[in-house]
């Protein structure tokens, strides 16, 4: 039976920051990626990565960072991760019926944007549908924007967005936001570039083929639709973290974020957790893979602990 030093478990820039560290490290990560794209996949250009004054498309900074690992030894495998057990000091990890077996793993399968399901929204995501106005903010400079949601999220996208848009326009479906209320108050008063429409919610998203040109706003109250002009839609409705296979055997907090402490460690020991699925606060491409580095180093250390009391 092949025991792997690491299995890292998805495909984004935490994913593939953890590959690289622990290749360099000689410990042959196995990098097991599902099939749903990261969100640097479905992002066009990334202006705030360090490194890159002209900036980079998502895809591209994806494809070389797992080109740059596989460089160094890691091993890259496509495959849905559907099973995790804990087996005393060793981690079995399975993908449709095939199990691999671990002495750490480093869990960064991300948290997936909420999204509403309606017509548009798929086909002009990444072409002018975003979940991140910190990310594309800039792209959208004098132009009109939507925002959708009632919550601090969408408040905080629509700070972002107002430095840079022309018009924010935010979509709640109800008549008075959830949001904290110093962040309320903060959009409350910017009336001069944000408008809100009340009771509301968007039904479809429009474009010309390329790009969002609008959406169709259905008010809940009256059943009026109304189409609205605008250049991007920001989803502001939450984040699900994909921790399910991990319920019960990991420490997950009340919305399914994997716990971790300041040094990427989960409670259980030789698991780490880095990128989104471990942090619903801040979500940069940067931080992911600020932890990544994290994890890696750890899981270093604990195969060299291991190694020097001999239970290697």
């Amino acid at each position: 039976m092949e025991i792997y030093d690491v299995v890292i478990i998805g495909g984004g820039i935490a994913a593939n920051t953890a590959a690289l560290y622990t290749a360099r490290a000689s410990m042959k990560p196995l990098v097991i990626s599902g099939p749903e794209l990261d969100q640097l996949s479905l992002t066009t250009t990334v202006e705030n990565f360090p490194g890159f004054p002209d900036g980079i498309l998502g895809p591209d900074l994806i494809t070389n960072s797992k080109k740059q690992a596989r460089k160094f030894g890691a091993t890259y495998f496509d495959g849905l991760v559907d099973s995790f057990n804990i087996k005393k000091k060793l981690f079995e990890v399975g993908v449709k019926g095939q199990k691999y077996t671990a002495r750490t793993v480093i869990i960064s399968t991300g948290a997936s944007a909420r999204k509403m399901g309606i017509p548009g929204e798929d086909k002009y995501f990444g072409k002018g549908v975003s979940t991140c106005a910190v990310c594309d903010a800039a792209l959208y400079r004098d132009k009109t924007v939507t925002v959708v949601g009632g919550g601090d999220s969408a408040m905080e996208e629509s700070l972002a967005l107002y430095k840079f848009a022309k018009k924010v326009i935010i979509i709640h479906r109800r008549d008075a936001f959830k949001a904290s209320k110093i962040m309320q108050d903060r959009i409350l008063k910017l009336k001069d570039k944000i408008s809100i429409a009340w009771d509301s919610e968007v039904t479809e998203v429009l474009g010309d083929g390329k790009f969002v040109t609008g959406v169709k706003v259905k008010n809940i109250k009256t059943n009026k639709i109304t189409e609205v002009k605008c250049d991007g839609m920001f989803l502001a409705i939450g984040h699900t973290p994909n921790t399910k296979i991990f319920e019960g055997k990991i420490k997950l907090d009340e919305h399914g974020y994997v716990v971790t402490d300041k040094r990427s460690r989960t409670n259980v020991e030789g698991v780490y957790a880095a990128g989104d699925v471990q942090d619903p606060i801040f979500k940069q491409a940067v931080t992911s893979a600020g932890t990544g580095c994290q994890a890696a180093i750890e899981a270093e250390r604990y195969i060299e602990n291991l190694k020097a009391k001999g239970e290697y």
